[in-house]
């Protein structure tokens, strides 16, 4: 299990041009060890552009991000390390399958781990079950897939990993009910066995009211709140809070789709 901690980060893009804009500003607030935080907020609150940050992907232009007590970007650090400490999966992520195979797709991450045959056979097989994906596909091409399936071989492959920091950005967009419901059910079973810290962004207060533990709200940048979902959620509903953050993002989906 991992923590991690948000100090003080802003972060622009096309700094020092014309066209610069501040995506974050002044961010802090932490996420508990061994539990399933929701980054909420609508596009352009930021929520992306923050979690990209937690495995290196995006530098912040300000503050720090400190995984397990250390700054990540302190000097020395391999980010190939960091990689496979926190796993990203990003929106789409059926997007970025590449092998011949789903097996040798979700095999990518560990061999470049440098695991033993063995080894990666079990990371791949971790996987899968915790996917519910069909054993019967494993020699199929990703690209013969529905698009439900593509994205179980796309979060399987960074669960076989077996990361210590699991970070999904709208793992299920794009879905219809029931594959949502599988692909977010998949992700909380996964949690519940293994402890590992798992982070999920997302604009639906249905999901986050459903499948995890604590909540962050993005608007404009900012926290605009923080806390568990008990505490976070029947304050947005309903109330002052919830109009406030309406105006900013646009109209909550209850389904998650803009």
């Amino acid at each position: 299990m991992a923590d991690i901690r948000v100090e003080n980060v802003s972060y622009v893009y096309s700094e020092g041009t014309p066209f610069s804009v501040k995506a974050l500003d002044n961010v802090s607030f932490s996420i508990g060890s061994g539990k399933i935080t929701g980054v909420i907020g609508h596009t352009g609150s930021g929520k992306s552009t923050l979690v990209q940050m937690f495995n290196g992907l995006v530098k912040p232009s300000a503050g720090r991000i400190l995984l397990d007590g250390k700054d990540i970007w302190e000097k020395g650090k391999k980010m190939q390390d960091l990689n496979f400490k926190v796993g990203l999966v990003m929106q789409y992520p059926e997007y970025q399958l590449f092998e011949e195979s789903v097996i040798k797709d979700i095999a990518f991450g560990p061999r470049n781990m440098g695991l033993s045959e063995e080894e990666i056979n079990e990371r791949v097989m971790y996987g899968v079950r915790f996917c519910g994906i069909e054993k019967d596909i494993l020699e199929k091409s990703p690209f013969d897939l529905s698009g439900g399936q593509k994205r179980r071989v796309a979060i399987a492959g960074v669960m076989a990993m077996k990361p210590d920091v699991l970070v999904l950005d709208e793992p299920a967009a794009g879905l219809d009910p029931m594959g949502r419901e599988e692909i977010l059910m998949g992700i909380r079973s996964f949690q519940r066995e293994t402890g590992t810290t798992v982070v999920i962004v997302s604009h639906s207060m249905e999901d986050m009211a459903k499948y995890c533990d604590d909540t962050v709200v993005m608007a404009g940048g900012k926290v605009f709140m923080q806390g568990s979902k008990e505490e976070i959620l029947p304050s947005l509903i309903g109330t002052t809070s919830a109009v406030m953050v309406c105006n900013e993002y646009g109209d909550w989906k209850g389904d998650g789709e803009e």
